[in-house]
């Protein structure tokens, strides 16, 4: 494959107002040798890059093709999801799809517009999926047919054939290979693994975690690289080489039950502003370019983060051990030291390879009690040794959130949630998580050292991993002010092009507003997402225009991708070597790294999904209070106090009236009477699907 002719051919055809001839093409294209064009025209054309008909050759959406992924099969039809963004999903007919099942890249034809929507036919299957699923197991009696409810893509059961059948019981959930039987015209599926029960939100975590691909053992030699590396003792020549922080009232912040502390900070007040100090573990001191710890850390991307586990990017003696900034041991770090006036503004920064001791392991919840007076004398004795480091930290901190407020930092309300599980994995308690005055601290001073870091690696002019978040688009916006006018809000600025502010201010107006969550969610929904890139093209959501992330190496591969970077930079190593050694590796890392925190998140959003259905499960024909927090034309969603979100379905709705607003309510033609979102209903827990994570509750 030569991926310059191919390159050449498809800039061609991008400059083109209709499709080409074939030998107009290789003409136009300069291509001279005719096997290298006609062998790129055959890889570009079974990739579906272009397409060839009667001699002619354009883009797919040139000739009305369009490539697209098939993202869910029900009984007589499926939807693919289009590459183009903005596109909407194309329905396509069972006699249409040529066996494309979920997850296969398809290049679509005869594209037809019609009231319902698009639709469209399969021309050829560029790519299959994996075509391995996860789900549960549902027999219809002893001995007879089982069946196969697929976790995603899948709206109705598979049958299962015989062949891999691992003696799988009902209501097990299972691994399956997928295959289309052209006698039956039908997806069959084979049980190829067993974890085991269902009604288990560990269980399902484990198929979860199967399903995503997400590495869960470190292979020997990776864990040899670990054990030396770990076993490595700071010695005085590497001291020599760097700044020595140890007699700075430097200490961590994290959670209560944080094993893998990354950062710590110092706060000391200057004549006119301060110095903030950012010390974060020296990683790449560790885990060096092209080791087999790196290899393994790239092929992760982020650690993954369950209600009983933790998957990390780097084993423990790494995340853990040695690289862990335990207090009262001496740790190598990457240190950002910034200078800010007394408008905490960045007047200078430099960073240093230095070491520091951790003069106290600071937990979020006693840092709040000292803030907010309710410490006890143990508490307030532990943070002696740094209690004008927490003074001035809450200074400068509240001065920088006043500060990120006024230039349109999005607020957006969490919707995270905390587990509390038994002894054995079983989920017993679920409340909302808390944000106290010590977190928002900590991600205020790690905001100013990314910040600084991206100024850095930017003015330096050297390649380098960008954390980017772009502007929102119109269609999008368009949405959230027809929905932000529904809920009585000001929507002018945001049909007339939108500013960072406009939505911070949207954001504001409704706070403290039964639409408060509502209006959080569809502005985080109008925009892109957030993604790691090689281009500086800003921060939308932060309203920052240099970003990047720095301040977590021991979880994030980008940050330990820029962590070698700078190390060179601030060794000294001149800026055309760095240029020239990093170019390929950011757009490498930036993609790896974007794909794989997806995985992340959509894995853990799954599991939590789990979590909660486990815990509702056992609360089944109890009764709560709770908050209308969406509305479909199926139902209603209901949010309890405690963050669990479930849906009322229509049929489980008294009458058959109602119709859904489009928007934010569910009315009943006959009587009037409606379910607004942000409307306080009282529920019956009436199912919980631990395996589906679907929750159901009907209104009283």
């Amino acid at each position: 494959m030569n991926t310059e002719v191919n390159d050449t051919i498809l800039a061609v055809l991008e400059e083109q107002t209709e499709p080409v001839e074939r030998r107009d093409l290789q003409v136009i294209s300069g291509i001279l040798e005719i096997e290298d064009f006609n062998n790129a025209l055959s890889y570009l054309e079974k990739n579906g890059k272009i397409v060839i008909n009667r001699k002619k050759v354009g883009l797919p959406q040139m000739m009305g093709y369009v490539s697209a992924t098939v993202v869910r099969q029900a009984k007589g039809f499926s939807f693919a999801r289009p590459q183009n963004d903005g596109m909407e999903d194309i329905y396509i007919n069972s006699q249409s799809t040529k066996g494309a099942m979920p997850g296969d890249t398809v290049l679509l034809k005869n594209i037809k517009e019609s009231a319902k929507g698009l639709s469209g036919e399969v021309d050829k299957i560029l790519e299959k999926g994996k075509r391995i699923i996860t789900g549960t197991v549902e027999r219809m009696r002893s001995g007879g047919s089982a069946y196969l409810t697929a976790d995603s893509g899948f709206s109705h059961s598979l049958k299962i054939v015989r062949g891999g059948e691992l003696k799988s019981k009902n209501g097990d959930k299972v691994k399956a290979s997928i295959f289309y039987d052209s006698s039956k015209k039908s997806v069959q599926a084979r049980v190829i693994k067993v974890y085991g029960s269902g009604n288990s939100a560990k269980i399902c975590s484990d198929a979860i975690i199967d399903s995503y691909g997400i590495p869960t053992k470190f292979p020997v030699p990776v864990k040899h690289e670990a054990a030396i590396a770990a076993a490595q003792r700071i010695t005085e020549e590497e001291m020599a080489k760097r700044t020595d922080f140890t007699g700075e009232p430097v200490f961590t912040i994290d959670g209560a039950d944080a094993k893998d502390l990354d950062d710590a900070i110092c706060v000391k007040k200057l004549e006119n502003g301060w110095e903030l100090q950012v010390h974060i573990a020296d990683v790449s001191h560790y885990v060096t370019s092209g080791s087999k710890l790196d290899e393994e850390a790239q092929r992760r991307g982020t650690s993954v983060y369950f209600a009983d586990r933790v998957i990390p990017m780097l084993p423990e003696e790494i995340s853990n051990g040695c690289c862990s900034l335990n207090a009262g041991t001496k740790k190598l770090t990457f240190s950002a030291i910034m200078t800010l006036n007394e408008k905490a503004e960045l007047t200078d920064y430099r960073f240093e390879k230095g070491y520091i001791i951790s003069k106290v392991r600071g937990v979020y919840s006693e840092v709040n009690a000292i803030l907010d007076g309710s410490a006890g004398e143990d508490i307030r004795e532990k943070y002696a040794p740094v209690s004008d480091v927490i003074s001035e930290a809450e200074k400068l901190a509240n001065i920088l959130k006043e500060k990120s407020a006024r230039r349109g930092e999005l607020d957006i309300e969490s919707s995270e949630l905390r587990f509390v599980l038994d002894k054995n994995g079983v989920c017993v308690d679920v409340a909302a998580r808390e944000r106290g005055e010590a977190e928002e601290i900590i991600e205020q001073f790690m905001i100013m050292a990314n910040n600084a870091a991206a100024l850095y690696a930017k003015s330096a002019g050297i390649p380098f991993v960008y954390r980017v978040h772009e502007a929102p688009d119109s269609e999008k916006l368009y949405s959230l002010a027809e929905l932000a006018a529904s809920c009585g809000f000001q929507t002018r600025r945001l049909r007339n092009g939108v500013r960072r502010t406009d939505l911070s201010a949207l954001i504001n107006e409704a706070k403290d507003t039964k639409y408060s969550r509502l209006i959080s969610m569809q502005v985080l929904r109008s925009m892109a997402k957030a993604k790691y890139s090689s281009r500086p093209v800003g921060h939308f959501g932060l309203s920052l225009a240099d970003y990047c992330h720095f301040t977590s190496p021991i979880r994030r591969y980008p940050d330990t991708s820029i962590h070698r970077i700078l190390s060179e930079l601030v060794s000294g190593v001149p800026t055309d070597i760095i240029t020239k050694r990093y170019s390929e590796f950011v757009d490498k890392s930036a993609e790896l790294s974007s794909d794989f925190e997806i995985r992340a998140v959509r894995a853990e959003r799954d599991a939590e999904k789990c979590y909660a259905a486990e815990y509702m499960n056992m609360h089944i024909g109890e009764r709560y209070g709770g908050v209308v927090s969406g509305a479909s034309n199926n139902g209603i969603f209901v949010m309890l106090a405690n963050g669990i979100e479930g849906f009322v379905r229509l049929t489980d709705i008294a009458g058959s009236n109602f119709e859904f607003d489009g928007m934010i309510m569910m009315k009943d033609r006959v009587s009037g009477k409606c379910y607004s979102v942000g409307d306080e209903v009282n529920i019956e827990v009436i199912a919980a699907n631990v395996a589906s994570g679907m929750i159901d509750f009907s209104l009283l």
